[in-house]
């Protein structure tokens, strides 16, 4: 026979109602939706638990990523469409000055209605959202565009049609304008207007790439030859003689300190130069570039895309870009094209918008009928292209958006696997614990002795 003692009894009586106690705590504990509080309660289910809410959080950000993108691109497409439609109403006019039946004045009223419309593409390109700038690039809270109050001289170009671009190759052209510098000389006593190829150095005389080549054409010829120069600059480059608007250099210019001309002194000129025209040939020729007073757009803001990551991995930029900058949406032209030296302005086609506007105010409809509606028709084409590849991210982004939420939803029902409680089991269990801890206290309140003596 073994003697328990009432402290043997008492101490194993404690230990039971403890841990039914615990038990009911834990359960208690549960109370609030979890089942997880510490990595003690389940270690392999709180470590996907924290996996989850990792995955979670990660939603969360892309899915604010996306929210602000299609903003950003809905805003940045809502300017891009109404400079569309001001485009296709500046071509129209266009079209209109080019009829040579217009009056001085007639052509002074499109001049004016011309203006007002490129005052109003320059407000669109520095359209905000908040205190960022849409088009600035990532230099966002710099406002990108500004109409200068002052003219300069800047060059005048022949741009070319499809059929000229092909001949004179140049349909590889880098930037948004197939052009060539209209350059002025006195050859044999008689003025003469040549067309200079910037990205070759070879110069043409203007009958040839008006109309003269297409005789070449009819013969089988696909492509100007050799032959067909009237003379080559060796080493030209753009940027020795402008600057990336198409402002022309002083003669005193140097690359360290550019100087503009501004009429008073004397324009940076071909020197020198040979040429050959039907069979005779001249050195010696210096040839002026041939410019028009305007006002111009320049541009503060960068050529740097802004990225919004929407899902995990590399930053892709084709995909993840939400801005469009002022190269975007106005291109590049001879002055500041990948060839041209200089860097890209962002802003070329208003410009070249701005030469349409000074050739209707200088009543040049020939001028107009050819570069003016090809320039017009390239300034549309620009801002049609770079409002489609927005488009296009932003369906993107609203397509990633749906994709997120379904994420989210499945990454939710894994993280309330895990770590919710199914509160009809535990509303049981608490009414089982707490049955038996009742029990015990009354099991307790029977065996154990109230005293010393009525133990002895």
């Amino acid at each position: 026979m073994i003697r328990l003692s009432s402290t043997q009894f008492v101490y194993n009586y404690k230990n039971t109602l403890n841990q039914a106690y615990t038990k009911q705590g834990e359960l208690i504990a549960e109370a609030d939706g979890g089942k997880l509080h510490r990595p003690s309660d389940d270690a392999v289910g709180y470590a996907k638990y924290l996996r989850y809410s990792v995955a979670d959080n990660e939603n969360e950000q892309y899915q604010d990523n996306v929210k602000n993108g299609i903003s950003w691109m809905k805003m940045s497409d809502s300017a891009m469409i109404s400079m569309s439609e001001i485009m296709t109403t500046f071509k129209e006019k266009t079209v209109a000055a080019a009829n040579s039946t217009n009056t001085v004045s007639d052509m002074q009223a499109i001049g004016k209605e011309m203006m007002a419309e490129i005052q109003h593409l320059v407000s669109l390109g520095n359209t905000q959202q908040g205190d960022r700038y849409l088009f600035a690039g990532q230099a966002d809270l710099t406002r990108p565009f500004n109409l200068s109050e002052e003219e300069y001289w800047r060059g005048l170009t022949k741009t070319l049609d499809d059929e000229q671009a092909a001949f004179f190759n140049t349909t590889d052209d880098t930037g948004s304008m197939r052009q060539m510098l209209v350059v002025n000389a006195d050859v044999g006593g008689e003025p003469k207007t040549f067309y200079l190829d910037s990205k070759t150095g070879n110069l043409y005389e203007k009958e040839f790439v008006e109309g003269g080549y297409k005789s070449l054409k009819l013969q089988g010829q696909d492509t100007v030859a050799d032959g067909d120069k009237a003379g080559t600059v060796s080493g030209f480059t753009v940027s020795d003689y402008f600057n990336n608007l198409g402002a022309i250099y002083d003669v005193s210019s140097t690359p360290t300190s550019p100087v503009l001309y501004d009429g008073t002194g004397t324009k940076k000129k071909l020197e020198g130069v040979t040429v050959t025209i039907d069979g005779t040939t001249y050195s010696g020729i210096d040839m002026e570039f041939d410019t028009r007073t305007q006002q111009l757009v320049s541009y503060s803001g960068d050529q740097k895309y802004i990225s919004m990551v929407k899902l995990n991995g590399a930053i892709d930029q084709s995909a993840d870009t939400v801005n469009a900058t002022g190269k975007d949406m106005f291109g590049t032209d001879i002055f500041d094209d990948e060839t041209s030296g200089n860097t890209a302005s962002g802003c070329a086609m208003l410009n070249e918008l701005l030469t349409v506007h000074t050739m209707v105010c200088s009543d040049d409809p020939i001028w107009l009928d050819t570069d003016g509606v090809t320039i017009a028709d390239a300034a549309h084409a620009t801002v049609s292209v770079a409002e489609t590849k927005l488009g296009a991210r932003t369906q993107l982004y609203q397509n990633v958006s749906d994709m997120l939420v379904r994420q989210s939803e499945h990454i939710t029902s894994d993280i309330n696997d895990v770590s919710a409680a199914d509160m009809a089991e535990l509303a049981v269990q608490l009414m089982e614990q707490q049955t038996l801890y009742n029990l015990a206290l009354s099991f307790g309140s029977r065996i154990l002795p109230q005293s010393l003596a009525d133990y002895l």
